[in-house]
């Protein structure tokens, strides 16, 4: 179980409340610099963020590589930045570039013909280095509203281009057409869920289904964050000052912790 961070702070928060990895999410990444998730940023820039997630915590950090950057090629170049890192995963869509953020009302999904995005899966797996490092193919088949039998017949093929999960993404309300599809299932790569959409699927429910080797919550850190920080700024718009609002503020002392600065912590504790 993982959750979508932007930076560095959200990943030691997602660490300290004890999930399994971190999702360095576009979607997330994108948001904190205030540009459409859209293939707007460079992989550097992705990257960057990235690694420092990694620096700050001891979790896993699953890297969303959105279309892999442009062609196989581009994939190969990427798996290897990426991988160097110290990252432990990466996940590239079978979108074409740029993409449109998955969850985007009237957003155009035009995928890639199948044998072309399995030679990116295909060029990311032998462009690693370890086994160990986990390449994750994305189907958005269901969000461009082709199908199960496509989603499926797209999984059958990233699988067998190596892919070592497959995560099937859905913007539908509802889990039935995920249930299905993992229900059709008959290939032995596992499938990675995203139930941002569909939040009545808890994991107890999902681990029943078997089939599953991820769940990723994916961007609910950044939208906590923007509900609270507005409402903050609001009531000290409102009030003239900052008297109202210290019911809703993290203490100096937590901020050092999560800084790891145990000497200014101890120090605020003893003011």
């Amino acid at each position: 179980m993982g959750v979508g961070a932007r930076d560095a702070l959200d990943a030691r928060l997602i660490e300290e409340a004890q999930f399994d990895f971190v999702w360095a999410s576009s979607f997330c990444i994108s948001a904190a610099n205030c540009v459409a998730d859209s293939s707007i940023l460079s992989m550097t820039q992705f990257l960057d963020a990235a690694r420092s997630m990694n620096e700050a915590v001891r979790l896993p950090i699953v890297f969303d590589a959105d279309t892999g950057y442009g062609n196989e090629r581009n994939v190969a170049y990427a798996t290897k930045r990426i991988e160097e890192a110290g990252l432990a995963a990466l996940c590239i869509e079978d979108k074409m570039f740029p993409k449109q953020s998955s969850l985007r009302s009237g957003a155009r999904h035009e995928l890639l013909p199948v044998e072309e995005f399995a030679r990116k899966i295909e060029s990311a797996v032998s462009s690693r280095r370890s086994k160990d490092f986990v390449v994750i193919a994305r189907t958005e088949a269901l969000i461009a509203g082709f199908g199960q039998e496509e989603a499926l017949r797209r999984a059958h093929a990233y699988e067998e281009a190596g892919a070592d999960c497959i995560l099937l993404h859905s913007k539908s309300k509802s889990a039935s057409e995920v249930i299905q599809c993992l229900r059709a299932w008959t290939g032995r790569a596992r499938f990675v869920l995203v139930p941002t959409n569909y939040p009545e699927l808890t994991e107890p429910a999902i681990e029943e289904l078997g089939k599953v080797a991820m769940v990723i919550y994916g961007n609910h850190p950044v939208r906590a964050a923007v509900k609270a920080v507005r409402e903050v700024l609001s009531k000290m718009r409102a009030a003239h000052g900052v008297h109202t609002v210290g019911d809703r503020l993290a203490s100096v002392a937590e901020i050092f912790s999560l800084q790891e600065d145990s000497e200014r912590s101890e120090a605020a504790k003893e003011a």
